[in-house]
């Protein structure tokens, strides 16, 4: 996914259980049915896969994290994930082998958006379905402003090209996924505040969670004093009666591989 990042699978399931518990929304809106076989991308610890599979679906999870993949096998031994970087390759053998195809909170780390596309679009069979939910333009704004003005104004660091983040307007993903040949059915942008798990550490683990991209040249004494400043830039906004609240915008889209072919 062209990123640097460093998953910690721990703290995720830990820290971060928003994340599958917003995700089981968007396994509804793809409505997975028995016996269909399902690609889930960017499958992370397998929590979304186990629900679609607890609905009758065969699903095979791949994530380019090697850490959670490793976390999805053990706390669900009978499912099948694969490391795997869908901007990298699509094995033949999955080349029109799925019903369908569902992607939560994982595309706005892939830099390569139309490299997905395409793969996804070549795994699914005539007629199959895609349904993701990613960040859509805006989101965590507060908090990438206050990561930015830390970084520059602290230590000096030009945060532009260390950013992880493809956050694209409805219009820019629709485009890209008609380009690889889906036809768009449905797209939505919409606001979600998100509460950060365990109060006033919420925004802390969230910072520990996802921003090493930004901080490869800061020492191990710096980082700590990174969070801060940024955690105090974010407070007048996001802190409120004890809990941090992310500043989520979200982008929903659902489309779908033609019958025939165009």
């Amino acid at each position: 996914m062209s990123t640097n990042h460093q998953w910690n699978p721990v703290l995720y399931d830990s820290k971060l259980q928003f994340v599958s518990q917003y995700g089981a929304d968007v396994v509804g809106w793809l409505s997975p049915q028995p016996g269909e076989r399902i690609l889930d991308v960017g499958c992370g610890t397998g929590d979304l896969a186990a629900n679609m599979a607890e609905a009758g679906a065969r699903v095979v999870g791949i994530d380019q994290s090697v850490n959670m993949i490793e976390q999805a096998r053990n706390k669900y031994p009978s499912l099948t994930f694969i490391p795997m970087d869908i901007t990298a390759e699509c094995p033949g053998h999955y080349a029109g082998s799925f019903d369908a195809a569902l992607s939560n909170a994982a595309l706005h780390w892939v830099k390569k958006p139309e490299a997905a596309a395409r793969h996804i679009y070549t795994s699914l069979r005539p007629g199959g379905r895609f349904v993701a939910e990613l960040g859509g333009k805006g989101n965590v704004e507060v908090i990438v402003r206050a990561i930015e003005e830390v970084l520059e104004h602290h230590f000096g660091i030009d945060p532009k090209p260390l950013h992880p983040w493809y956050y694209p307007t409805i219009g820019e993903y629709s485009t890209i996924l008609e380009q690889a040949g889906f036809q768009v059915t449905s797209a939505i942008h919409f606001e979600r505040p998100t509460l950060l798990t365990d109060g006033e550490s919420g925004l802390l683990h969230w910072l520990h969670a996802f921003t090493h991209d930004f901080t490869p040249s800061l020492s191990s004494a710096d980082i700590p004093r990174f969070m801060e400043l940024v955690q105090a830039k974010c407070q007048p906004t996001l802190y409120h009666n004890g809990v941090w609240t992310g500043d989520y915008k979200r982008l929903r889209i659902a489309a779908s591989k033609p019958s025939q072919p165009t």
